[in-house]
């Protein structure tokens, strides 16, 4: 089949050609693990952090991509059977055995397996994953609408869950891209009486919050007109978090749903101030993983509220464009990898 791997990891510049597209082996599914047919895979900035090298270390060489879409080749005697649409997210699989399973918590797994990091992802013709890690896809989404839900949309309800916020307190998105912009969509859902303050460093993606709801939209360190009961961060850097916990009000929470923080950026700390940023029970949640309940809740929520994603779709020949586009051009909504025609 064909496929695209990532051999080593690297500094990305605008020439960079970071995966190699090539012919390796079909998988053989397990005992326990369905063959997929790839249709679509969404594009994340989590690639970027795994082929520059900032976040836990991928098998090498690995084929990229957690957000999946595709049919059901080959299945075991279970929840599947062949010509099923499917979903496969960041959680390729955890033990199910361990205290963190156990409660709930399977994204605390200290055997977590991350799809397209610790096992091969969607960035191919073919993948295998565990059948209970892979979920059906609503009939209303069609398949590239559908791939940007499974990590954007997923680990944005994971967040906004966290936030503890309820209907008519005020809610801040810190970046305003894949994810962001699902947040915003379903907390209209969940929370009609709630607006929502948009903080982005890219004017077309402040005018893009307003287009779609947002109450006000502003740069990183802007003031908002009111302090918020709740904000998001999904950005890669210090500066913004250390913004946002000035924004907060007393008792307000920071929700931090970035997989790293960019070492360079640090200097951001020295500006914080006890009493100014943190004190007055004000507090920070970091979002690490999903759970596959995130993935299913957040699958029924979408296709109740009728929530897609806005999205560009790219050719499957163009993945190493797609990526450079992710980290050099600012996105509107999400990226998607079209790897097949589904029949």
């Amino acid at each position: 089949m064909k496929a695209y791997l990532l051999t080593s990891t690297m500094s990305l510049t605008e020439a960079s050609e970071p995966l190699t597209f090539t012919d390796v082996p079909t998988p053989e599914p397990g005992d326990d693990e369905i063959l997929i047919r790839v249709s679509c895979c969404g594009i994340c900035h989590t690639e970027l952090d795994e082929i520059e090298g900032r976040t836990p270390p991928p098998v090498l060489p690995v084929i990229p991509g957690h957000q999946v879409v595709g049919v059901v080749e080959h299945a075991p005697q279970g929840r599947f059977k062949p010509g099923d649409r499917v979903g496969v997210a960041w959680i390729f699989s955890a033990c199910g055995v361990c205290e963190y399973c156990l409660r709930g918590n399977e994204n605390l797994c200290p055997n977590f397996l991350a799809t397209g990091r610790d096992r091969h992802g969607g960035y191919a013709e073919y993948m295998v994953v565990p059948e209970r890690f892979a979920y059906p896809i609503p009939d209303l989404f069609k398949d590239e609408e559908a791939a940007p839900l499974l990590c954007a949309g997923a680990i944005g309800y994971r967040s906004l869950m966290l936030t503890g916020i309820r209907d008519g307190q005020r809610l801040g998105l810190t970046g305003f891209g894949a994810s962001g912009h699902l947040v915003l969509k379903m907390a209209q859902f969940l929370f009609p009486a709630t607006p929502i303050y948009v903080f982005a460093r890219n004017e077309s993606e402040r005018n893009f919050a307003r287009s779609i709801g947002a109450a006000w939209a502003g740069n990183t360190t802007d003031t908002p007109p009111e302090q918020l009961h709740a904000i998001i961060d999904t950005t890669p850097a210090w500066t913004p978090v250390v913004a946002a916990l000035a924004h907060l009000r007393p008792g307000g929470r920071l929700v931090i749903n970035a997989i790293r923080k960019e070492s360079k950026d640090t200097s951001a700390l020295q500006e914080l101030d006890y009493p100014h940023h943190l004190w007055m029970e004000k507090e920070i949640k970091s979002v690490a993983n999903i759970t596959r309940k995130d993935v299913e809740e957040f699958l029924m929520l979408a296709a109740q509220a009728n929530i897609k994603p806005e999205h560009e779709v790219y050719a499957f020949e163009d993945a190493n464009k797609a990526l450079l586009d992710l980290r050099f051009k600012p996105a509107k909504g999400a990226r998607v990898l079209r790897v097949s025609l589904q029949e």
